[in-house]
């Protein structure tokens, strides 16, 4: 009896009455983008747009989509990120493919794509750019497609983001100018490698404040694209050292940075003899990005 009552009960569910539902539960479990999250995942249930499911919202669903959108909503229950689970995320206006062996593109690294775009603008021609920590390729690509005759080299660490970064390069048509290369840094390269701009977004987060991060990020992430090493600025230092000796005279190096750190980089750059040195802020007026010209 107890059976067909839950049987007759999950038959009931509407797209009205399941959305109330779901958008309360996730706001008692903290998600400040309850009622939007349980829209995404049941427009993606039902393959409908937020507003077809305002203009069907008396719609029931059958006992297959509910399974599907209850398979989504313990997903998003247990914390996992929205981009994860709905496969994909928009970076500079592209529609990039991600799942957890990449980190989410965030949009303020949407200022590193303006800044290196705005100092190499002289360049706007050709150029060749290096784009280093690539993880899903969100900043090569947004690069190699904004400028479709530079030639764009995306590195990384982990082989498992590079497939991710391969797979985005070919839906968005950007493989004949954006290529990717496993590797550390600069180490994959040619000695006499050069390059008018390099990029990269390296990990920037000290180890000991992994475990202080939301849930969604320290859960879900990949600890490599977080973990900057004991200050955070591990992998900048590197990455200053070597631009400075694979950037031609004139080229451009941008990176993105943590918060609290862009004094400690531009004073690496200083040091490593960068010129007109510039600190950029993010759309929530954080300095994000520093940049510098190679003498």
């Amino acid at each position: 009896m107890h059976a067909r009552e839950s049987s007759r009960k999950e038959e009931m569910w509407s797209v009205s009455s399941l959305l109330s539902w779901a958008t309360a539960d996730l706001k008692k479990r903290g998600d400040e983008s309850a009622r939007l999250d349980a829209e995404l995942m049941l427009g993606m249930t039902l393959g409908l747009d937020r507003v077809q499911l305002i203009l069907q919202h008396e719609r029931p669903l059958s006992a297959q989509e509910l399974q599907h959108f209850k398979q989504l909503f313990v997903r998003r229950r247990n914390g996992e990120p929205m981009a994860y689970i709905l496969g994909h995320r928009e970076f500079y206006g592209f529609d990039l493919r991600v799942d957890s062996r990449v980190l989410i593109p965030r949009p303020d690294t949407e200022t590193l794509v303006e800044v290196a775009l705005e100092r190499t603008r002289s360049r706007e021609m050709y150029g060749r750019a290096l784009d280093l920590c690539t993880g899903s390729g969100c900043v090569a690509l947004a690069l190699g497609l904004t400028r479709r005759t530079w030639r764009v080299t995306g590195v990384d660490l982990s082989k498992e983001a590079l497939c991710v970064a391969r797979e985005n390069a070919l839906r968005l048509g950007a493989a004949h100018n954006v290529h990717f290369v496993q590797g550390d840094l600069f180490a994959s390269l040619a000695p006499q490698a050069r390059y008018e701009l390099i990029v990269a977004n390296p990990p920037y987060i000290p180890s000991a404040d992994i475990a202080t991060l939301a849930r969604d990020i320290r859960d879900f992430e990949p600890h490599l694209a977080l973990d900057g090493g004991p200050d955070g600025c591990a992998l900048l230092r590197r990455l200053v050292d070597g631009a400075r000796r694979h950037l031609v005279a004139g080229g451009v190096f941008a990176c993105e940075v943590g918060a609290g750190q862009s004094h400690d980089v531009q004073a690496l750059l200083e040091h490593a003899g960068f010129e007109q040195i510039e600190r950029a802020q993010d759309y929530g007026g954080h300095e994000r990005v520093v940049s510098g010209i190679a003498p």
